[in-house]
């Protein structure tokens, strides 16, 4: 008997306990033929999700999960969503060393080291590289999540504040993978963490630099897979990519500031933290959407034209709000 007919055969077992006219309504032909769909609909869900979670872990089974043999390497570790990961991950009892061109303005647990650095700097995290690997060894998990944003028209936004997001939210991926990522491949053991956003599938207006830096760090993530497997051999280095919807941090001041006029959901660093530890300790490789409520947007490319002009219209739209706001108080207070 095959799978479907045993879950079809389930599924007849338990109407047999209802009443006799439920039954019998139930029972009715299209009833079953409505059954036989829902049957096959589950047991396809049930198939693409196994070959999805298999085919991201390569085919290969995890080694348990040994905190005092990890080192997790951090960047933008100082505040928001990098300081959330942080404390999460240090209470596991893990290693952690958080790079950043800023200093922490808080103590940091006994297990976590600091080191300032720019990440868009090969010459500085090489610098940074030899220190790490003289006083704590080389890293095993590298998360690259620091990253910039700025408001702006493309005519507007100045010129150093566009490269400054480039080199921040794609540029460093480049170059600390350079560094890190080749102990990882000789061990073949480690995990690389790409930070990216929902904005990596969804452009829009006076955040284009953002959007288009993080669509790079995506073609980054899923290119680095594919170098994994095909040219270092490495298929037990795990690789995620975490695409965050809007995260309650200071990076979205004018939204928070003026959050009555916003529509959208607006998620704490925790809810991202989870996400991100979650693939980290169970080291599974995958792509996040957060919320998953919105996971719809990974498919926006693939909607007729006018489909994914709508949802760019309607973020836009709500951004465009947020500004003529900010504007309106702006000019409030002079006055």
């Amino acid at each position: 008997m095959s799978t479907l007919n045993l879950i079809t055969k389930y599924i007849q077992t338990a109407l047999s306990h209802l009443p006799e006219p439920a039954q019998n309504l139930i029972l009715d032909l299209r009833a079953q033929k409505a059954l036989g769909v829902l049957a096959a609909l589950t047991l396809l869900r049930a198939t693409n999700r196994f070959f999805s979670k298999r085919s991201l872990q390569n085919w290969t089974s995890n080694q348990p999960w040994v905190p005092a043999h990890e080192l997790i390497l951090l960047t933008g570790g100082c505040s928001g969503i990098g300081k959330q990961v942080m404390e999460d991950l240090a209470r596991t009892g893990v290693r952690v060393i958080i790079l950043d061109i800023n200093e922490p303005t808080f103590t940091l647990p006994a297990n976590v080291t600091f080191y300032k650095a720019n990440i868009t700097s090969s010459a500085d995290i090489a610098l940074v590289a030899s220190t790490i690997r003289e006083n704590h060894g080389e890293p095993t998990v590298l998360i690259n999540n620091a990253g910039v944003g700025h408001d702006g028209t493309i005519i507007d936004e100045p010129e150093e504040k566009i490269r400054q997001t480039f080199e921040v939210n794609t540029l460093s991926h480049f170059l600390m993978v350079k560094e890190f990522l080749p102990a990882m491949v000789k061990a073949n053991h480690g995990h690389v963490v790409t930070v990216a956003s929902m904005a990596s599938f969804v452009a829009l207006g006076e955040m284009v630099d953002y959007c288009c830096s993080k669509a790079s760090a995506l073609a980054f993530h899923e290119g680095l897979r594919q170098e994994l497997k095909y040219w270092y051999n490495a298929p037990n280095v795990r690789t995620s990519v975490i695409h965050p919807l809007w995260v309650r941090t200071p990076m979205i001041k004018m939204i928070t500031t003026h959050e009555e006029h916003f529509r959208q959901p607006i998620m704490t660093p925790q809810v991202v933290s989870r996400a991100i530890c979650k693939q980290i300790l169970t080291q599974t490789s995958g792509q996040v959407i957060l919320p998953a409520s919105q996971s719809v947007a990974r498919l926006v490319r693939a909607m007729p034209t006018w489909m994914q002009e709508a949802v760019r219209n309607f973020a836009s739209g709500a951004l465009k709000k947020m500004r003529a706001a900010q504007q309106a108080q702006e000019k409030a207070q002079e006055q």
